[in-house]
């Protein structure tokens, strides 16, 4: 099992809205690296949900794989924002894998919060000028994020 981290600004999909809608493909990420990950994703992978660009930023909740990426279908649609004209179906350049609501934690753990604790030192997250969408976690830092969220 791996662990990851996803971001959404939260006025454009929230941590409420996939407790809500239950299961949502995470479609529509247009950065290399972030698709990279999205095709290492396995199912039952856990998935820190954070909330950026949103006061205060940090993780709402709990998410984990439902289904592993397949081709994020918005790409191949000339009529949507994130087409894209140089992918096609033999050969697509950008995937979505399908999360499931997991978790709401009971209270938000803001990134003030999380860079106050010592075995997130590394996180990824917490290094100057990061701000890919998708981030792998380790599981001592997975471990200490529920620790926070009392989960």
């Amino acid at each position: 099992m791996a662990y990851w981290l996803v971001k959404s600004e939260e006025h454009i999909y929230s941590i409420g809205d996939l407790k809500r809608d239950r299961v949502t493909s995470w479609d529509c990420i247009r950065n290399y690296q972030a698709r990279n990950y999205l095709r290492e994703f396995a199912v039952g992978d856990r998935v820190l949900f954070y909330h950026s660009s949103s006061e205060p930023t940090g993780i709402g909740g709990l998410a984990k794989v439902a289904r592993k990426a397949q081709p994020d279908q918005t790409q191949f649609d000339p009529k949507s924002e994130y087409f894209d004209p140089k992918a096609t179906k033999a050969a697509p350049r950008w995937f979505s894998p399908e999360l499931q609501f997991e978790k709401l934690f009971t209270e938000f753990i803001t990134l003030a919060e999380l860079r106050k604790v010592a075995a997130l030192k590394k996180m990824v997250l917490l290094q100057r000028g990061s701000r890919l969408s998708v981030q792998p976690v380790t599981a001592a830092e997975f471990s200490a994020i529920l620790k926070l969220a009392d989960a």
